[in-house]
């Protein structure tokens, strides 16, 4: 065996267990072999979440469906409110057409005279 051929034996065994530390270095132990980064990246997201949801003032779950809960009956009734107001904009429109209808009449049988 040559030096050569030394060398890159021992540079594939060192790749190879660079690649294998790698895979299974992970801290639960979730890493898949068939997607590594993917799985990576979702091991570290799920080790971090409580830091990034601090960090970024995001709400939790929790927080978001007690707010909900809160808030319901009030979106509800503004609902309701902006429904009537719509159905009150709506009538007022269909009035004021009207008495233009009639003016215009009036304007016209005036003009007439």
């Amino acid at each position: 065996m040559t030096p050569l051929e030394a060398v890159l034996i021992i540079i594939i065994v060192a790749i190879l267990l660079f690649l294998i530390y790698y895979y299974w270095r992970g801290a639960k132990g979730e890493v898949s072999l068939a997607r590594p980064v993917e799985s990576r990246v979702d091991e570290y997201l799920d080790r971090r979440f409580e830091l990034m949801i601090e960090e970024w003032s995001l709400v939790s779950r929790a927080r978001l469906q007690s707010f909900r809960q809160s808030k319901d009956q009030v979106l509800l009734a503004n609902e309701e409110k902006v429904a009537s107001l719509k159905d009150f904009s709506e009538t007022m429109e269909n009035s004021l057409k009207t008495l233009e209808e009639r003016l215009d009449a009036l304007e016209k049988k005036t003009w007439k005279k």
